[in-house]
């Protein structure tokens, strides 16, 4: 059967896995009576729950006798890294690119990576069923992406379809007959080429996404770049520089169709397959025949920019909710996941019991701890910091830089511009993109936009949008001013009380409710000042016959501010822990002792003096 291997690239929420539900259902992927969850791509709970794909998958389709394997990915730049190996994968691209928004930064990122790759992608302008809709505009702004980007002239003559992935429709011009996808499926068989294809090769692929199954172990997906493979024949796992990892069987072989994986006999070069039966081999190792003696050529992936300590729950509510709640069986958990996810590298801290853990963002990381926490793990967290880097050729300090494109109203663009030259940050562009609105274009280094999305939220009033992307390194910036207001701080273990949070809330923005555990050193909400300041939470009122206990019920408290995890690990200093178990996420002080603290803060004040 004929192939073609395709990927589907885009900026977060511009369409991708709702246009590969359409895709599905018009080649007939599923019965005429099946039921199908939107989004049906995203199976992961993470996924589900916030509307953002997370992992890359396969899945594939039949269209005029052409077998199409579509590979959806992630459109957040904290997961680039799935995007760069799946992109060796293929031998086409589908740009999505949304009617109003426009081309956003990491529509930018995997365009580049697509066209460094030779790929000729094809653009699909979606959601051109929006009211405020602009698909000419767009059009010429990825024209000008394109251009920017330095493709080639082959490139620029780049084919366009107008679509509303949502509604189910594909046209080469926006007045078209809008009633189905066959446009988009032409396409892609005419304009994006087979692979090429070596069979008389001994067989040889590269892994590039890892699954873990209850009943068949590791699986590994990937393209088979060369031969034939067969079902239980002999292979050998090669990493990238020659060494031989393991031997064994393909016990299990697998192509895509549909939702579904499809065990099969035999599979042929340029095929996308998974395969079970090997217990150590991961991304991005060499799958191949035991006469293969070189490696094939894996795709560098961007290092990363962001780092963050993993601690044991050292607290005094520590082992109360979690399962797993030792340093070895943390350690265990997240060397595995840097087997699967090469974005990520972890190694053992300097401190004991921690662990340190690098990635692409804090979006990326929170959703690691997120996943351990639903795994029954318990952890603190340290704030995270950038990973910094000497220049090789001046030997100056250098720190990664973050492109970074906010779109406000008028009437706020004065307050972020502000806040983002506090933090270091050099407008590149300031233009009206319609509607009352403006859009800002900064060049700032990333510790810059380390916890300032909630403050940009309220300065906007909720209706800004900032989307962000690895610039690159350039020279350090100094110091950047944080967090302004200290921290109430717990001087009593118990539980909280009304009584005392009540009396307690004039002095700052509470993050507890009554009845809460609290312990010495727990941070309860943030102090209307700039210093810290111990008070007690557990202060009950004294009840005698005068003051009668029914007064209590007048007492009224604000509502709580509630983190969620990204919040929490943005918000905390230095000097401070985000403690997370399966039922809670508490913020503390590191050294819970306040004599520590005081000890811990001379200390300082004399290393900077």
């Amino acid at each position: 059967m004929e192939l073609r291997n395709v990927a589907i690239i885009a900026h977060v929420d511009h369409g991708k896995t709702t246009l590969v539900d359409n895709l599905l259902k018009q080649a007939g992927a599923f019965r005429a009576n099946q039921q199908v969850a939107e989004r049906a791509l995203d199976r992961n709970d993470l996924e589900r729950e916030r509307g953002i794909t997370i992992l890359a998958k396969s899945t594939a389709v039949e269209w005029k006798g052409v077998k199409i394997n579509i590979v959806d990915t992630p459109g957040h730049a904290d997961f680039g890294g799935e995007v760069e190996r799946i992109l060796s994968m293929v031998d086409g691209a589908i740009v999505l690119c949304d009617a109003a928004e426009g081309p956003l930064p990491q529509t930018k990122f995997v365009l580049t990576k697509a066209l460094a790759r030779g790929l000729k992608p094809i653009v699909v302008i979606n959601k051109v069923d929006r009211q405020d809709a602009r698909a000419d505009e767009v059009h010429n702004e990825v024209f000008d992406l394109f251009a920017a980007l330095g493709a080639s002239d082959e490139q620029l003559d780049f084919h366009t379809m107008f679509a509303s992935g949502r509604q189910g429709w594909a046209d080469m011009s926006m007045d078209g007959p809008r009633k189905d996808l066959s446009a988009l499926f032409d396409l892609i068989l005419s304009h994006v080429p087979a692979p090429k294809v070596e069979l008389d090769k001994p067989f040889a692929m590269n892994a590039s996404i890892l699954e873990s199954d209850n009943f068949l172990g590791r699986i590994l997906t990937g393209r088979v770049e060369q031969g034939v493979a067969r079902l239980n024949m002999p292979v050998r796992v090669l990493r990238q520089d020659g060494t031989v990892v393991e031997s064994g069987r393909l016990t299990k072989l697998m192509t895509f169709s549909g939702l579904e994986r499809v065990p099969v006999e035999e599979v042929q070069a340029g095929d996308i397959i998974a395969i079970a039966g090997l217990s150590d081999a991961t991304i991005p190792d060499t799958i191949a025949a035991p006469e293969v003696t070189e490696p094939l050529p894996a795709i560098p992936v961007d290092p990363p920019t962001l780092a963050m300590t993993f601690r044991i729950n050292d607290g005094p509510l520590g082992g109360r909710e979690g399962k797993k709640v030792t340093s070895r069986q943390i350690r265990d958990r997240l060397f595995k996941e840097t087997e699967g996810n090469v974005a990520i590298k972890v190694k053992d801290s300097e401190e004991a019991d921690s662990f340190e853990v690098a990635g692409r963002g804090e979006l990326q990381l929170g959703v690691l701890i997120e996943q351990m926490r639903r795994e029954g793990f318990e952890l603190t967290i340290g704030r995270p910091r950038v990973l910094t880097r000497e220049n090789p050729e001046t030997g100056a300090r250098e720190e990664p830089y973050e492109e970074a494109l906010i779109d406000v109203d008028e009437a706020y663009s004065g307050v972020v511009v502000e806040k983002m030259s506090l933090r270091k940050g050099q407008m590149q562009d300031m233009r009206p993109s319609g509607g009352g609105k403006v859009r800002l274009t900064f060049l700032i280094p990333s510790r810059g936009l380390i916890g300032y999305h909630g403050e940009f939220m309220t300065d906007t009033r909720g209706t800004g949008m900032m989307n962000r992307l690895f610039h690159g390194y350039g020279p350090w910036a100094g110091t950047i001013e944080g967090r302004r207001n200290g921290s109430l701080i717990s001087n009593s273990d118990g539980e909280a009380v009304q009584y005392a949070l009540f009396y307690l809330q004039e002095r700052g923005t509470l993050f507890v409710d009554p009845g809460v555990k609290v312990y010495v050193g727990m941070i309860l909400g943030e102090h209307s000042r700039d210093n810290d300041l111990e008070v007690n939470p557990i202060k009950e009122k004294k009840l005698t016959n005068i003051r009668a206990a029914g007064k209590d019920e007048a007492l009224l408290l604000t509502p709580p501010r509630r983190m969620s995890l990204e919040q929490a690990i943005a918000y905390i200093e230095d000097d401070e822990l985000v403690e997370v178990t399966p039922g809670a996420i508490r913020l503390r002080k590191r050294h819970l002792d306040p004599h520590e603290r005081k000890k811990h803060a001379r200390r300082a004040e004399s290393e900077a003096a």
